[in-house]
């Protein structure tokens, strides 16, 4: 990684000020850092727009300072997650930057950045990116430091605070999914172009440049900023780039990468880059930094590795292959807009990760939401419903004398809903994902006014709590799997976003609720309930109940 202690101020650097841009509410996240930074001639490249390594040094610069705001100690750069650049900035707009903490784990913190730029003349405001940083608080002589905990304030503040845990499971995965997907691919290495023509030879795109680290580069500590390294990294790749494409590329993006040691004052950076992979209409450059000192007999240190993303090129290897899908998942899967993707998404093996995030994260973005009201009470059971844009959304819970833990391991086995669900036929696993995760094909009973059942292919995904805050997460969402196919005998359902969350309240008593973005299917039932002309959700809720108290005492003889 990187060090960034605190910093010596620069003018325009970073604004401090408190309160001095900040609305009377809500009040300022404590975390959070702004930066304004106006694109001077010296920013940026021969287009007269700001070279991509500068932006990044600037979004690193704002994200550690709010790191370090919540640590109180210097912070190491561990990762960054995908960065995609939307647009690019020109010479004398103003590039704004706001960082803050989004969750604090045990010596490790995740930090959103959102990047927009302004035109002065115009007035106009435009997103750039938006980027998701880890960050590890270091002790005296390198050690880790135990964080406090961070209580989100805002109804974002708490989507962000609650999805964080989920990404940092899929960063921890991320080597394994690639791993998976090479195993399984068809192997192809030969090169190749799109229309026949002579290829450039990819060690032709090689490049390779030393960088001798100085005071500038590094914090008072002497470790090199992380921006910097970045920033390294970009210039050669973009050189890569220019070799096989003969002209002058635009980087679009920058994979999830981790920094894996830190270099100081003093240090030789060596810095690689080659085209791996050529696509219609981009390529990806894999680039690598190492250190060495002064003794050249000392092995190098692998300090970091990247693979970025430009316009243009003519190349295919497996693993850049590998990853442009990985990146795809990535961003369409992971974070698309709900009303922008059919209800079903297919499934595959090598997005399983990206589904199963996709899958809790919805459900933790509708649990977080601030504007559930409360439609019915029956018998301790209350329904809650959210209206927003195009969904009614409900929840439905209740307190029931359990331990959360063994609500959780019953309620997360759609085999068993049948036993207190009247809608619910039948459920058969179809596929073990993994611990966690899991694909049911579900049988529901025939409706009145229906002729035949409705069935479904649900993902079911199961958290336990990351912290004492967290609940336990049963996610639902409907897939596609090729092996069940929509049949005549059968009318085919969807869910969108459905599940449990349960939180414990004492040792052997838990709060059950259940949340569902009502898809057309279902909107009737709920309208009814809502309205009072049926109390089936508060039978069926009962019914839970009675199911978890019968249950729990066998559930503790078998564990």
């Amino acid at each position: 990684g990187s060090t960034f202690p605190p910093r010596a101020r620069e003018p325009g650097e970073w604004e401090e000020a408190p309160g001095a841009m900040a609305s009377p509410s809500p009040p300022r996240n404590p975390t959070e850092v702004q930066m304004s930074q106006l694109v001077l001639p010296c920013h940026t490249n021969h287009r007269g727009e700001l070279s991509a390594g500068q932006l990044l040094k600037w979004i690193d610069t704002a994200a550690c300072l709010s790191a370090e705001r919540h640590a109180g100690c210097p912070c190491v750069t561990a990762s960054m997650d995908d960065i995609y650049f939307e647009h690019t900035i020109s010479v004398g707009q103003v590039v704004n930057i706001k960082a803050k903490v989004n969750r604090a784990f045990n010596s490790s913190m995740e930090v959103g950045i959102q990047v927009s730029y302004e035109d002065l003349c115009s007035g106009k405001h435009c997103s750039i990116c938006k980027a998701y940083a880890t960050f590890v608080a270091q002790g005296p002589s390198g050690s880790k430091v135990k964080l406090k905990p961070l209580i989100p304030q805002t109804e974002e503040e708490k989507i962000e605070h609650s999805i964080a845990a989920e990404r940092r499971r899929m960063r921890l995965v991320h080597k394994d999914t690639l791993k998976d997907l090479l195993t399984r691919s068809p192997r192809e290495t030969e090169l190749e172009t799109r229309d026949g023509s002579a290829a450039v030879p990819a060690e032709k795109t090689r490049v390779e440049s030393v960088e001798l680290v100085l005071p500038p580069h590094a914090n008072h500590q002497g470790n090199t900023f992380g921006g910097q390294i970045m920033a390294w990294m970009e210039n050669v790749a973009t050189i890569a780039a220019s070799r096989l494409c003969h002209a002058h590329p635009t980087l679009r993006a920058i994979e999830m990468f981790h920094f894996r040691g830190p270099s100081q004052v003093g240090d030789r950076l060596v810095l690689k880059a080659i085209v791996n992979n050529a696509f219609k209409n981009s390529m990806e450059v894999g680039v690598c930094a190492e250190a060495y000192g002064q003794e050249m007999s000392v092995s190098r240190r692998h300090i970091n590795s990247a693979f970025m993303t430009f316009a243009e090129g003519e190349r295919r290897y497996r693993e850049a292959s590998a990853r442009k899908k990985i990146r795809l998942d990535r961003k369409y899967v992971v974070s698309c807009k709900q009303t922008e993707v059919p209800l079903s998404v297919p499934w595959d093996q090598s997005n399983k990760v990206y589904l199963s995030y996709n899958n809790v994260s919805a459900l933790k973005t509708l649990v977080a939401k601030a504007n559930w009201v409360l439609a019915r009470e029956k018998e301790k059971v209350r329904l809650y419903t959210l209206e927003e844009d195009k969904f009614l959304s409900f929840r439905i819970e209740v307190s029931v004398h359990i331990a959360a833990d063994q609500a959780f391991s019953l309620l997360s086995d759609l085999r068993r809903r049948h036993e207190w669900d009247s809608h619910y036929a039948s459920a058969e696993l179809v596929q073990q994902v993994d611990d966690d995760d899991m694909i049911y094909h579900v049988v529901s009973q025939t409706l009145s006014c229906e002729n035949k059942p409705q069935d479904f292919v649900i993902l079911a995904s199961r958290r336990k709590p990351c912290s004492n805050w967290d609940p336990y997460v049963v996610a639902f969402r409907s897939v596609t799997l090729p092996t069940h196919p929509a049949s005549a005998g059968f009318t085919r359902g969807e869910t969108l976003c459905s599940g449990f969350c349960i939180w414990p309240e004492s040792e052997e008593m838990s709060k059950v609720a259940y949340y569902n973005q009502a898809t057309p299917g279902y909107l009737n039932y709920v309208t009814t309930n809502v309205a009072g002309l049926s109390s089936n959700f508060c039978a069926t809720f009962k019914a839970c109940e009675k199911f978890l108290l019968k249950n729990k005492e066998d559930l503790i003889v078998r564990l």
